[in-house]
């Protein structure tokens, strides 16, 4: 008799490790391939990252380190908070994770119960909705479009909590796969709604750092009852340390400690060296942002041109979202196509809106510029 699968690991896959499979079985075959597929920097880790990481594998034994993060990392991000958004942030507060998806699954597992009401953006990164519905938790989607610029608006937070109770909202500005930001002001407004429900607010902040026309806000600006979640991977180009932290409220911290002991015993010694020396390379840093502006600013050119005529504005992050209706009914099988033909690994919607993100395409534009104006070459003349 067959041993039997828990219903809870019955979650979609994440498409985008499947596209980069294929794009690099393309690659392996010698045939041209441009990734636009998976959203990580083209750039490894910073110089003084590397540096400071050779120093400690020389001298420290690298053993498990407290469950929350070393006290040296954990100080440090308590002073980029300052730095960056004059927030004054109690290092107490803060706890390192084995990479934002760590971060996830300890905040969601502390926050929510079994049967809870979590409300997320669609579209949105795909992760959350499989995490909650891991944990047993009902995702309740907030379907946006152009007229919200892909992002949740007070008037939508509230008729989702006004059909039944919600226990907690899930935001990200930038956001993935969009690359759209939250207005301040109507991001103040979901906070502040947030927090008169009882609404238990995740604020994915992974992007910041990586904007063009504007600072992304912070939820600490406006409560300290928000849940934080950041990353070393994006801005601070880093994602295979795997690396992130979470900002919880005081009431959170021990048990999100008890189960980080539990669950992961600690973040990895070696990637939470790394990560404290991250905060002296922005220098280094700031370059990659001006490549992805450069990026950005070459596709939105190019892209109209090659018949990609309808996209979000790219406000943040390294992401163009495309709606492809008028050249496709599926993403999947255009997303396939399009790589056998041209070479251009671009990742389908149905990733970030399983309902209707058949007619959309995202495009990262994480990698070098050269290969981003080979890809908008490729993409020309094909249809």
């Amino acid at each position: 008799m067959p041993l039997k699968l828990s219903a809870r690991s019955e979650i979609p896959p994440f498409r985008v490790m499947e596209v980069m499979r294929a794009a690099f079985e393309r690659e392996r075959s010698g045939a041209a391939c441009f990734h636009m597929e998976v959203g990580q920097p083209g750039t490894g880790a910073p110089d003084g990252v590397l540096r400071a990481v050779e120093a400690a594998i020389r001298a420290d034994k690298l053993g498990y380190t407290d469950a929350l993060g070393v006290p040296e990392l954990r100080e440090a991000i308590a002073r980029h908070y300052a730095d960056t958004y004059d927030v004054d942030l109690d290092p107490g507060r803060i706890a390192v994770t084995t990479g934002s998806s760590a971060a996830f699954v300890l905040s969601f597992l502390c926050a929510f119960e079994i049967g809870d009401r979590v409300a997320l953006v669609s579209p949105g990164y795909p992760c959350y909705r499989a995490i909650l519905a891991a944990l047993g938790c009902e995702v309740v989607t907030i379907e946006t479009g152009p007229d919200e610029r892909y992002q949740p608006t007070p008037a939508l937070v509230r008729a989702a909590h006004a059909e039944a109770p919600l226990s907690g909202l899930i935001v990200a500005s930038p956001s993935n796969p969009t690359g759209t930001m939250i207005p301040t002001g109507q991001f103040k407004q979901i906070v502040d709604f947030c927090g008169e429900a009882g609404i238990r607010l995740v604020s994915d902040e992974i992007y910041h750092g990586i904007t063009y026309d504007r600072a992304a806000d912070t939820a600490l600006s406006f409560t300290d009852d928000a849940i934080i979640v950041n990353s070393f991977s994006k801005y601070f180009s880093m994602t295979g340390w795997r690396v992130g932290w979470l900002v919880i409220p005081t009431d959170m911290v021990r048990a999100i400690e008890r189960l980080g002991q539990n669950l992961y015993i600690s973040p990895p010694t070696i990637s939470q060296v790394a990560a404290a020396a991250a905060f002296d390379c922005h220098e280094e840093l700031q370059a990659n942002v001006e490549r992805y502006r450069l990026n950005r600013d070459l596709l939105l050119n190019e892209l109209p041109s090659a018949g990609f005529t309808r996209l979000a504005p790219s406000d943040g992050a390294f992401y163009i979202y495309a709606d492809v209706s008028d050249r496709t009914q599926d993403s999947v099988a255009f997303c396939n196509r399009m790589l056998t033909e041209t070479g251009v690994a671009a990742t389908p919607g149905v990733d970030f809106d399983p309902r209707r993100g058949h007619t959309d395409v995202r495009f990262s534009y994480s990698g070098a510029t050269e290969e981003m104006a080979a890809a908008a070459r490729a993409l020309r003349g094909w249809s």
